[in-house]
C-alpha cells in the first residue's frame, strides 16, 4: 500500500465512520477502486483506532461526567452486549458474506431506508441522563447489525435512539459513546486474530501511522459536522447519498 492510498482510505474511514454512510462499506468500495486485492487487517485496525481517538477527543468532557454516572455506564454496557455477541460469533462470516461491492451497495440502500424514517421519528424528549435499560437494549439491537459492510453503525444506532424516545442530542451522544467499547473490542479481536494467524502486515508502520492520523483528524471534523446536522434535524438528508451510491454500486457490479 502506498502513502497516497493510506491517506485516501484514512479520509474515507474518518468521514464514513461518523457520517451515517457506513465506513466498512466505503472501505470495501474504496479498496475496489484503488485496485487493492484485500484490505490489510493491520491497516484496518490502525484507521479504526484513529477514529476511536476522534470520539475520545470530541467527547472528552462528557466522558469525565459519565464515569460518575452509573445508570449511563450501565446503559452503555447493556447496549454493547448485542454487538459483542455478534462480533464473537458472526463477525467474520458477515464480513465474508458481504465483502463484495454488490453486497455493500445493497446494504447502503438499506441504510438509506433506515435514515429516511428520521424524517418522521425525531421527536424524542429523553435526556441522556434519563436513559432507560429498555432504550439501551433497543439501540444495542440496532448496533448488532452494524458489522455488515454497508450498514452505518452511527446511522442505525442514532435512528434506534430516536425511535426509542431519546432526544436528538442524547441519541447522537449515546451512539458515539457505545462506539468506544464497540470499536475497541473489534480492534482487540482483530489484533488477536492477526497474532494467531502469525501474519505479517504488508503495510509499513509509517503507512499505518499515516492512515491512523488522517482518520483521527478527519474523524474529528466529520463528528463535529454530524452533530450540527443532527441538531438541525437533517439526518435524513444522508439517505439520498446512501441510496445514490448504493444504486450506482449495484448497477456497476451487476453490469461490469
Amino acid at each position: 500500500m502506498e502513502y497516497w492510498q493510506a491517506i485516501v482510505l484514512g479520509i474515507v474511514q474518518g468521514i464514513a465512520e461518523f457520517l451515517p454512510i457506513s465506513s466498512s462499506g466505503h472501505l470495501v468500495l474504496g479498496e475496489a477502486l484503488l485496485n487493492l486485492p484485500s484490505e490489510d487487517m493491520a491497516f484496518e485496525i490502525a484507521v479504526h483506532v484513529g477514529t476511536l481517538f476522534s470520539i475520545l477527543f470530541v467527547f472528552r468532557r462528557d466522558l469525565f461526567k459519565i464515569v460518575h454516572d452509573f445508570p449511563v455506564l450501565l446503559a452503555i454496557i447493556v447496549a454493547t452486549l448485542p454487538v459483542v455477541c455478534v462480533g464473537l460469533l458472526l463477525k467474520k462470516q458477515l464480513e465474508l458474506a458481504f465483502a463484495s461491492p454488490l453486497a455493500a451497495g445493497i446494504a447502503l440502500c438499506c441504510t438509506a431506508g433506515v435514515l429516511w424514517v428520521t424524517k418522521w421519528f425525531d421527536r424524542g424528549q429523553t435526556e441522556l441522563s434519563q436513559i432507560t435499560l429498555r432504550q439501551a437494549i433497543i439501540v444495542g439491537l440496532f448496533q448488532a447489525v452494524a458489522p455488515i459492510p454497508g450498514i452505518s453503525r452511527s446511522g442505525v444506532t442514532i435512528v434506534g435512539g430516536l425511535l426509542s424516545g431519546l432526544n436528538r442530542e442524547a441519541a447522537a451522544k449515546f451512539s458515539f459513546l457505545i462506539a468506544i467499547p464497540a470499536i475497541s473490542g473489534a480492534a482487540v479481536l482483530e489484533s488477536v486474530s492477526l497474532i494467531r494467524a502469525s501474519t505479517s502486515t504488508n503495510v509499513s508502520w509509517t503507512v499505518l501511522a499515516t492512515g491512523a492520523v488522517v482518520a483521527f483528524v478527519v474523524g474529528i471534523l466529520a463528528l463535529q459536522g454530524l452533530l450540527k446536522v443532527i441538531a438541525a434535524r437533517k439526518l435524513h438528508a444522508f439517505a439520498w447519498y446512501c441510496l445514490t451510491v448504493g444504486l450506482l454500486t449495484i448497477g456497476i457490479s451487476t453490469y461490469s
